[in-house]
């Protein structure tokens, strides 16, 4: 063949591919167009996964209420606590290496904090910390507290250094409960969980989740706290309600939860990342990159509790069952129980569906973080998987506008 035809094959091959419906990925700007004045959404990002192929994308709205700066599908927005699973993951990988156990307890991280230590805390160990099992309060007056102290802190340290202050400060508080005995969803306990991360891998929790996953997996817009840069609006910015309307909340010291706090909730990223990430976790293993072993990634998707179902604030798990940084529910537009986490920091609101029995997956983000919001993200995820999740016939799940007597939806 002459280099001329050869040429003209290649081509054609390349067209093929380039033009084929199996390698048409669907635009969904126009589905989500409605939701954004329905449920009062500045913007809105959604993505459907399919054994590790983004098959659907869309964004619509703007980055800032006010402002005529069209929302893309490149664009930052913030996954709030949805950041707990990558924290699980890096504790996984510290288990594989032998430098943690899921039997590790807080104190036998931080030997020298023993005795300043509520007895109870001392026992709590890392598995029951990122299941919250630990024992360890829900937020309070007195975490609160210390987050606000955590802003005067003059050392001059690094955030590792900062956290393990948080840990000394917090050490003497009685638990709620006895390690392991019930569900109890607490941002401290993940940020132990991170501290106790910092000091085996001798390294700050936010080197390694750039080091150890964004980089591996390709997360090239991941980053951590405020998704925009100070002084521009170059993401999705989270917005509050303020006198009835939404107030665009840039970067800055209000822009995000304090930092201290960033192995519970402060990641973000592009919703086509977010889609990467959810794909990654639906193979359970079939795909690389291979950080950590399927059963390691198994573990932490496999529930180990019951959450208790009562009203919460969105982004906040109230029923279903959870594991190591992910829950389990059982939608009724599902016909099996799936992985599920909700995440915000009060601007913003994102959630993730993985369903790795179908190889499945679908992620919506919004800069806002109101209940109509979250609301809307519900009623989206079922219009989604109505149109490209597994066909089933009522007696296969659940029948439609019904939820399931112990999980419900997958309300946070």
């Amino acid at each position: 063949m002459c280099l001329k035809s050869f040429s003209a094959v290649i081509m054609s091959i390349a067209a093929f591919l380039v033009c084929s419906p199996a390698a048409a990925e669907t635009s969904l700007n126009i589905m989500l167009k409605p939701y954004l004045a329905k449920y009062g959404l500045p913007a809105l990002a959604a993505a459907v996964v399919k054994n590790g192929n983004t098959v659907a994308s869309g964004a619509s709205g703007v980055r800032r209420s006010g402002e005529d700066v069209v929302v893309r599908t490149g664009d930052r927005f913030h996954i709030g606590s949805d950041t707990k699973a990558f924290t699980a993951l890096l504790a996984g990988m510290l288990v594989e290496q032998g430098n943690l156990k899921w039997t590790t307890t807080v104190a036998d991280v931080f030997p020298e904090l023993k005795d300043r230590m509520d007895p109870r805390l001392r026992r709590a160990t890392l598995e029951q910390l990122l299941s919250h099992t630990s024992g360890i309060a829900p937020d309070n007056e007195e975490f609160t507290r210390l987050l606000g102290r955590s802003y005067e802190q003059q050392d001059g340290g690094n955030l590792d250094e900062l956290r393990y202050w948080l840990v000394k400060a917090w050490a003497g508080q009685p638990p709620a409960s006895e390690p392991g005995a019930k569900f109890a969803y607490s941002n401290m306990g993940y940020t132990l969980a991170g501290a106790m991360i910092e000091r085996r891998a001798a390294m700050t929790w936010e080197e390694l989740m750039f080091k150890k996953i964004f980089q591996p997996l390709g997360l090239r817009s991941a980053g951590l706290g405020p998704q925009s840069s100070l002084g521009k609006t170059d993401a999705a910015v989270g917005h509050k309600i303020v006198k009835g309307k939404p107030k665009p909340m840039l970067a800055g010291p209000y822009g995000d939860i304090p930092p201290v706090i960033g192995p519970a909730g402060i990641a973000h990223m592009s919703v086509l990342d977010f889609a990467k990430w959810a794909g990654w976790n639906a193979g359970e293993g079939k795909r690389g990159p291979h950080i950590v072993k399927p059963e390691t990634l198994k573990k932490l998707h496999t529930p180990v509790v019951s959450m208790p179902a009562k009203k919460s604030a969105p982004g906040t798990p109230s029923q279903g069952r959870y594991g190591l940084g992910w829950g389990e529910v059982h939608p009724n537009w599902a016909p099996h129980p799936v992985l599920y986490h909700g995440g915000s920091n009060g601007m913003n609101l994102a959630k993730i569906w993985v369903d790795p029995k179908e190889d499945f997956a679908i992620v919506i983000m919004t800069n806002i973080g109101t209940e109509k919001a979250d609301e809307g993200l519900e009623a989206l995820a079922s219009a989604l998987y109505s149109r490209f999740g597994k066909k089933h016939s009522p007696g296969e799940g659940l029948e439609s506008g019904r939820e399931s007597p112990d999980s419900q939806s997958a309300r946070e």
